[in-house]
């Protein structure tokens, strides 16, 4: 016995020296400077975006009222002089990143204020913006600044060409995921009938030289089932060299398509510089000789390479568990939306939505119509009218408002009309329920119906051969 344990646990020491070895190898720090580069060049833009489209003032200021993610209720906006500032100083931070000028404090801030602005309001959730989010905070930890950089330039001690394996492998692991469950998700009847793609692609059917073969059938199963294959086989062929610039070549053209055809904002440009971070470049020589240290480099504890493995370990853990997270509710998550947000389920839903509340009060047996126009702008509809959980914060906060104004037991109804995909519409919501009485939880909400409506192969205009059940009013399109 004692032999036997003894085994084990040499076993053990040689498998936890190895992995040791591997992860904190030297490797060229190019990748890092190429990824730091790019992610502060992108930001800078995406941030003057705000004040170009002049879209600060009217997404996070003049709405009366702003969803919240669960948890975060306590995030509210700056008034509207300090919230502009807030961007530039994004903005600077950003540049900071690019020059690698005070690293370490530009990449925790700038993850700080971005991450701010991101939880403002949930109907602005892109899956680009947590993805921003999910970057800055790796970048705080990685030595991305240690080459070609100011902060080398400063402190000659912090020049290398190299850094531990474990630094780019983290990024790419972060890259690797979203591609992973970006083409799992598309695993659905939906998507391998060509929706929601086939009523997009219809839509655009205008556009000069080709809208006239975005509206053919075979283009929407094209496109679908492309970027099914894409998305699951990219990463792949990306990491092996025999295959690494065809595959580059794939990327580049998916993703100019993309963002041509589906004008989805920086998430194009991204994707397409992050990639190259499965690459294994290196540093030119002139580049490697003026931001090398002569200096020896200082020898890591084993218990500080423990915890970093440990935290970079049990980051991606929960980076790969979220995406799952929606096989603990019932039904179908692009409908009920349990589960949807931060697990990389892009494009796969369109919902053609009516929504309408209505206030009941027991004690005078009155009944109002809610005009949603005093509450939210039009924007939050379109994103809020087909989700259960943006609904019911409405209903809370349309509650709270009839409550101030002397209706203590009020009580809100929904009635929410959704099409997903396409189908006739169907209730999102039991509208006998008074959601104003609902908690809102991380559990699943027995008052979302299930989705009845079985898919038929649609027409071109996305709607199934069925009779129609009542008028569309506005689409909620899957970002």
């Amino acid at each position: 016995m004692y032999r036997a344990r003894s085994t084990i646990w040499k076993q053990a020491a040689e498998i936890k020296a190895s992995l040791f070895n591997r992860a904190f190898a030297p490797v060229d720090i190019a990748p890092l400077v190429w990824f730091r580069v790019v992610f502060g060049g992108l930001m800078c833009a995406e941030v003057w975006r705000f004040f170009s489209n002049n879209s600060i003032v009217p997404f996070f200021v003049e709405p009366p009222f702003l969803f919240k993610y669960y948890g975060f209720e306590w995030v509210r906006p700056l008034p509207e002089a300090e919230l502009k500032f807030h961007f530039l100083l994004l903005a600077i931070l950003s540049q900071f990143i690019l020059l690698g000028l005070f690293y370490r404090v530009a990449t925790t801030l700038f993850f700080i204020g971005f991450t701010y602005v991101f939880l403002l309001d949930e109907a602005r959730y892109l899956n680009h913006f947590y993805l921003i989010c999910l970057f800055s905070f790796l970048l705080i930890f990685v030595p991305a600044h240690r080459a070609f950089s100011f902060d080398a330039l400063r402190r000659p001690r912090l020049r290398s060409g190299t850094c531990p394996a474990w630094a780019p492998w983290l990024l790419r692991s972060q890259l690797c995921i979203v591609f992973f469950f970006a083409g799992i998700a598309k695993i659905n009847g939906d998507w391998l009938h060509a929706q929601p793609l086939r009523m997009w692609l219809a839509k655009r059917a205008a556009m000069p030289v080709i809208g006239p073969y975005l509206a053919q059938e075979w283009t929407a199963w094209a496109f679908s089932y492309g970027g099914l294959f894409f998305d699951l086989l990219i990463v792949p062929f990306l990491l092996w060299p025999r295959t690494r610039w065809w595959a580059f070549s794939a990327v580049a053209l998916f993703n100019l398509v993309n963002g041509w055809i589906f004008q989805i904002g920086i998430f194009p440009w991204l994707t397409l510089g992050a990639t190259l971070i499965l690459f294994a470049p290196k540093l030119p020589h002139p580049v490697r000789s003026l931001w090398t240290s002569t200096l020896p480099a200082r020898e890591m504890t084993p218990r500080r390479k423990l915890v970093i493995l440990s935290l970079a370990g049990t980051y991606l853990a929960l980076q790969i568990l979220m995406p799952l997270r929606h096989w603990l509710y019932p039904g179908a998550v692009q409908w009920t939306e349990e589960g949807h947000r931060f697990s990389w389920r892009m494009k796969l839903r369109d919902k053609q939505s009516e929504l309408r509340l209505t206030a009941h009060d027991p004690v005078s047996a009155s009944t109002w119509n809610v005009d949603l126009s005093d509450y939210i702008n039009l924007e939050q509809y379109l994103a809020a009218s087909g989700q259960p959980d943006m609904i019911l914060q409405l209903c809370h906060h349309v509650a709270d408002d009839f409550r101030r104004h002397g209706y203590p037991d009020i009580q809100i109804r929904a009635h929410a009309s959704v099409s997903l995909n396409g189908r006739t519409e169907q209730l999102l919501i039991d509208p006998d329920v008074d959601l104003a009485a609902e908690p809102r939880t991380l559990w699943h909400s027995n008052w979302i119906t299930p989705l009845t409506v079985s898919f038929e192969s649609p027409r071109r205009d996305g709607i199934t051969n069925k009779p129609d059940s009542g008028p569309k009013d506005i689409e909620s399109v899957d970002p």
